[in-house]
């Protein structure tokens, strides 16, 4: 299966901050560009960090906020973090670092889960040396649920059954709704089915799956040498 990586995905065309942009340089380019957030660059293009709305406003809080009574109760590195961002005007200073990027060959999914991770909302996308290729957002990474389900029906059929499992198309009944993948039918093994289920969930814009599966022959008593006798290897599994 062909899963749609980061690099089909991402903006090529990126907004981009220097480590000594003034604060409202700063606020005034993420207004501009109706953004919330910029990585920060150096002169070779490498991403240093990335200054979002929330540092911006942070800066603010702590100002406010800062008190020492405050401060007593912080830790010592926790206090020296809030007594530097209080003082940052720079986006140097106010960036959050390192910052958490993605590679262009890291599929949708993968990077999907590193936003999820970190609660970020953007991932500037970096090359092998750290360099900036392009910026990819949550709704970038949502668009992969736009696909028709007459698209997701075809590449199940095609991927899944013909070329994984190798049955013939019309051997499971495959019906998409909304995204989500309708499995009907009996397969010859019971291993083929969460097979079949787990390879369906990871089809680009599969929302869920609905297992609607029968077997005739009950090999999941097996051992795996006994298994790849009767059609796919444990190692063959761990792969997919």
């Amino acid at each position: 299966m062909h899963h749609r990586s980061v690099s089909h995905v991402m903006n090529r065309d990126v907004v981009t901050a220097e480590p000594g942009m003034v604060y409202k340089d700063i606020t005034r380019l993420l207004a501009q560009h109706r953004i919330s957030g910029v990585p920060v660059v150096d002169g070779d293009g490498k991403v240093l960090g990335v200054v979002s709305e929330t540092d911006l406003l942070a800066r603010q809080a702590v100002q406010e906020d800062e008190r020492p009574r405050r401060a007593r109760r912080l830790s010592l590195g926790r206090a020296r973090a809030v007594r530097t961002k209080s003082r940052a005007t720079t986006a140097g200073d106010l960036m959050t670092k390192p910052a958490t990027t993605a590679g262009p060959h890291q599929s949708v999914a993968e990077a999907a889960r590193v936003m999820a991770r970190h609660h970020c909302n953007r991932l500037p996308v970096i090359d092998a040396e750290g360099r900036l290729m392009g910026i990819v957002t949550r709704g970038d990474l949502l668009g992969v649920f736009l696909r028709s389900d007459d698209e997701i029906r075809k590449e199940v059929v095609d991927e899944v059954l013909v070329r994984t499992l190798w049955l013939e198309p019309r051997t499971i009944d495959v019906s998409v709704h909304g995204g989500t993948v309708t499995l009907s039918g009996t397969l010859q093994r019971h291993s083929d089915v969460p097979l079949a289920v787990r390879l369906t969930s990871r089809i680009d814009g599969v929302v869920d799956v609905i297992d609607h599966l029968g077997y005739q022959e009950d090999d999941s008593r097996l051992r795996p040498s006994e298994q790849a006798l009767h059609g796919i290897t444990e190692e063959w599994l761990r792969r997919i």
